[in-house]
């Protein structure tokens, strides 16, 4: 059983930047895909940023050149660096990660103001 703890998130400005971090434990085989999803109040989950052991890469088009992901594969962490942030980025963000199956952290808030 893998768990996910996530730390970062809260409250910017439009315009600001924050730092998610994910740190996966649990796992007995190396981890495939480590990311983001979130979900605006109303809406639907959906993906943010993704990152594989081999570092390829996929971004929302709605967060391209705004947001960077990276991972640590040796302390199986991922981070989602977000600048530039816009009201529309608000949403609860989670993490996950797939190791034969997929896993979900519980969830961190984000908000930005107007």
């Amino acid at each position: 059983q893998v768990q996910l703890v996530e730390s970062g998130g809260g409250l910017v400005q439009a315009g600001g930047s924050l730092r998610l971090s994910c740190a996966a434990s649990g796992s007995r085989s190396s981890i495939n895909t480590m990311g983001w999803y979130r979900q605006a109040p109303g809406k639907q989950r959906e993906l943010v940023a993704v990152i594989t052991s081999g570092g390829r890469i996929n971004y929302a088009d709605s967060v391209k050149g705004r947001f960077t992901i990276s991972r640590d594969n040796a302390k199986n962490t991922v981070t989602l660096q977000m600048s530039s942030l816009k009201p529309e980025d608000t949403g609860v963000y989670y993490c996950y990660v797939y190791v034969w199956r997929g896993y979900w952290g519980q969830g961190t808030q984000v908000t930005v103001s107007s």
